[in-house]
């Protein structure tokens, strides 16, 4: 009996009797320049054959991992170490980032760059969007509740983040998926390091948040709002457009007028520059 060394070597790789890199070499020797094509894009299981059996293969251009039902675009890069899970959709001339994790039914737009240590789940990202190293998107939200027996129970989070166009997400900012309705980051928003974005959160157009700010679930917030570094935002609060808050502002209340505004809680900057002005001259009245 004629035995193919083509299957007997991709056995052996699989059941992990020997290694990947063997794999190929031996199958350099015994096999035709075809074969050897066909070879560099099989289909491997990570972790040998895995708990459901679920097969990657390598993609051409990067050398990272994607699934073999993964719509992935031919001009895309995956760069090694990133892995692209089932069903996900990946645009033209994306870039995903070595250490990147793109989940399954994930959607990311054509010329979106996707940093390193990227976590995308649950979300769908625009086109010509930057999302800096480290960020994560799409992950549960914060959201529990006490049952009659006193014991915490997690709420469920269950549907979607939505980035728009031409948004940037700077290093290590999270925004959470929605749990009664979307998470959404409108067109041409902008945002800083280190940012939280609670779940059911609704970011307009062209807005601006800067590191550290804190968005609890819920928010709504108008087109051209601009948030100092770390404004902290109430839950279930409305901010107007063409809004500006103050670094170290904390919203508490909804904001319906465009304008400036700045304190702990946040009012209109002149009121609030009062206020510290008159802080001022207690101060100095009680060291007299």
């Amino acid at each position: 009996m004629v035995i193919n060394p083509l299957i007997y070597f991709q056995n052996m790789a699989i059941s992990n009797r020997i290694p990947l890199k063997s794999f190929i070499k031996y199958a350099r020797n015994y096999c035709s320049t075809h074969s050897v094509d066909q070879i560099e894009s099989l289909s491997i299981t990570l972790g040998g054959t895995g708990t459901n059996g679920v097969e990657f293969l390598r993609w051409r251009n990067g050398g990272g991992m994607f699934h073999k039902s993964a719509d992935i675009d031919p001009t895309a890069l995956v760069e090694i170490g990133a892995v692209v899970h089932s069903k996900a959709d990946v645009g033209a001339n994306v870039v995903v980032g070595s250490g990147a994790v793109i989940g399954p039914n994930v959607v990311v737009g054509h010329s979106t760059k996707i940093g390193y240590n990227v976590s995308l789940s649950n979300c769908t990202i625009g086109v010509s969007c930057v999302i800096h190293n480290g960020v994560c998107i799409g992950q549960d939200g914060f959201g529990f509740f006490v049952d009659d027996k006193g014991s915490m129970m997690k709420k469920p989070q269950s549907l979607d983040a939505v980035i728009g166009n031409h948004v940037e997400i700077g290093a290590n900012t999270c925004i959470d998926r929605g749990s009664w309705r979307d998470t959404v980051i409108g067109d041409h928003s902008k945002i800083d390091n280190l940012v939280q974005i609670g779940h059911n959160v609704v970011i307009g157009n062209s807005c601006m948040l800067c590191g550290q700010v804190g968005i609890a679930g819920s928010v709504t917030i108008g087109d051209y709002v601009t948030l100092g570094g770390r404004v902290a935002i109430r839950d279930h609060v409305f901010i107007a457009s063409k809004v500006r808050l103050a670094a170290n502002s904390c919203v508490t209340k909804d904001i319906r007028d465009p304008g400036d505004y700045g304190g702990f809680p946040a009012v209109p900057i002149h009121e609030w520059r009062r206020q510290v002005a008159s802080r001022c001259r207690d101060s100095k009245k009680k060291t007299l």
